[in-house]
């Protein structure tokens, strides 16, 4: 199966330095910083960027689902909220918030929630949120 990069150069330090994030298929090459992240910067964040993948991963596989079950949508919306918190131990990341709005003719409520949950469990992304093996390949230093 394929693979798919994003990547991200950094100079400075934390607080004062910044850099871009890019994704392979050229659509996002954007400026992140530590202000974007937890206060008022310009640029994206890693939490932003979490959350869009997350909502969009959400929204196709329940549209897969749906459509599955014979009621494709007419529309879905789906917004994850990523919640950075600093913690005593550094920042994490403790939940992350779904919502969704959807319209999906010929089904109902209880229909739409236990496809929503199953989505929200079968994600790709929720998956790999969930806890995935993370592994580190140092390709160059110094």
């Amino acid at each position: 199966m394929a693979y798919r990069t994003g990547e991200a150069e950094w100079k400075g330090n934390l607080t004062e330095g910044g850099g871009r994030v890019k994704v392979q298929s050229g659509t996002l090459d954007a400026p992140y910083d530590f202000r974007a992240r937890t206060a008022d910067g310009k640029g994206t964040n890693p939490e932003e960027l979490i959350a869009a993948a997350h909502a969009g991963c959400f929204a196709m596989q329940l549209s897969a689902m749906l459509g599955g079950a014979g009621h494709p949508p007419e529309r879905l919306h789906a917004v994850a909220k990523v919640h950075l918190e600093k913690q005593a131990t550094g920042f994490a990341i403790p939940r992350i918030e779904l919502e969704l709005e959807g319209t999906v003719p010929g089904m109902s409520r209880a229909d739409f929630e236990k496809h929503a949950q199953a989505a929200k469990a079968g994600c790709p992304v929720s998956k790999v949120l969930a806890g995935a093996e993370i592994t580190l390949k140092i390709v160059k230093f110094g």
